[in-house]
């Protein structure tokens, strides 16, 4: 059934790098559907909806809206808004008092929650609508797709950190620990790998939230990569738990969704970095640790191709398919092959995307818990793209 109305289109969650990508690709391809009667962007997702706060997205020039989908971060702004029946109900009665017939959502799992239950209310209402979730997230923890756009440019940014951080490490022998984003999938963490580039290249050590983080295995592990190299670059997820699912270390706050806040503190840097340094103590070993952050997510000119074409593609693929049907769903991404990298996309039901996460496979992960697979770099690497070949005396 074809529906004629208005879209909503809004951002959610961590910013990334190529967001506005798909932000872009959705209105254009929505400009040239005629059941779409006009295109309202929301300022700060569904706050700016609650608040009638909607930017006139159908007089921006074509050129105007090019540059800001090579623009890093999300254009209309963002929220961390967990939506409760009341807020829910407050974004369907302003989407019937302006005529919304196609609500348009970018980013992770909390979005398609939100997307699935404003879905559902029309249902009950008896209320011709289309939701669509359009994926987003740097961590690529989203069920049923191959990966996450926003995912691979952060990749690449945590391999190219990697990469002149263990030239460093080289020039000025020592321990390096390195806390990269992750609170329960490893994918940014592995992905630090491919710094890699001959024997010898840190990271030397991998840990990720999927196993169990033991601390006197750690400084173990650090013992004999100090041993073979006389130096050491760790990658560690900023999630990493002990047997029994507690923190290895945190601020004590907590974020809006309740989760103990671990991207903005350096705690698990400084708790390491200590481990380290009573147990080299009087060595003379330089022991640091540096925690990347919000840097991994919308930094420019580390993008990679790959994520800025499927990111277009799937706000594309979103629009083109909610005119075509008006049926509700999920972008996905399903690869073809590796060599020459392919891809395709598929709409899956919003309920299979929606709260649930997923985590690195275990075949990606090292039988030591302590490094990567191949599997894992074979996954990666044609995401990522091509990195700088590291001179060598």
């Amino acid at each position: 059934m074809v529906l004629k109305g208005k879209m909503v289109i809004g951002q959610s969650g961590g910013p990334t790098a190529v967001i506005n990508q798909s932000l872009v690709g959705a209105i254009l391809t929505a400009r040239g559907q005629d059941a779409i009667t006009g295109i309202l962007g929301a300022r700060h997702g569904l706050a700016g909806i609650m608040n009638e706060d909607f930017v006139d997205l159908t007089t921006q020039s074509v050129e105007q809206l090019e540059q800001v989908a090579n623009t890093p971060a999300a254009a209309l702004g963002s929220v961390r808004l967990k939506p409760g029946a009341a807020e829910c109900e407050k974004v369907f009665e302003v989407f019937r008092k302006n005529d919304v017939r196609y609500f348009f959502y970018i980013g992770g799992n909390d979005s398609a929650e939100t997307a699935y239950i404003i879905s559902e209310m029309a249902k009950d209402a008896n209320y011709d609508f289309c939701t669509m979730h359009i994926p987003k997230t740097i961590d690529n923890d989203l069920k049923v797709t191959d990966h996450c756009p926003g995912f691979a440019s952060a990749a690449r940014f945590v391999a190219l950190a990697f990469m002149g951080d263990d030239r460093d490490n080289y020039a000025l022998s020592g321990v390096k620990i390195n806390v990269v984003m992750g609170r329960h999938a490893g994918f940014l963490t592995a992905a630090s790998a491919l710094a890699r580039q001959a024997d010898g290249d840190g990271p030397h050590l991998i840990y990720l939230p999927e196993r169990v983080f033991d601390v006197e295995q750690f400084v173990v592990d650090v013992r004999r990569v100090v041993g073979e190299y006389g130096r050491c670059v760790v990658a560690v997820s900023e999630g990493v738990m002990d047997g029994e699912g507690n923190p290895i270390a945190s601020s004590g706050e907590r974020d809006s969704h309740g989760n103990i806040q671990l991207s903005g503190t350096g705690a698990l840097g400084d708790t390491l970095s200590a481990h380290v340094k009573g147990a080299f103590k009087g060595e003379n070993l330089r022991v640091r640790a540096d925690t990347f952050g919000y840097l991994q997510r919308s930094y420019p000119t580390i993008v990679s191709t790959v994520d800025a074409r499927e990111a277009r593609e799937v706000g594309e693929m979103a629009a083109n398919h909610a005119v075509s049907t008006g049926e509700n769903g999920s972008v996905a991404i399903r690869r073809v092959s590796n060599e020459p990298y392919a891809s395709e996309y598929f709409i899956t039901p919003l309920s299979s995307v929606a709260k649930e996460t997923t985590a690195v496979p275990d075949a990606c992960i090292s039988a030591e818990c302590n490094d990567v697979t191949t599997n894992w770099l074979d996954y990666i690497r044609p995401l990522v793209g091509d990195l700088p070949v590291i001179g060598r005396l």
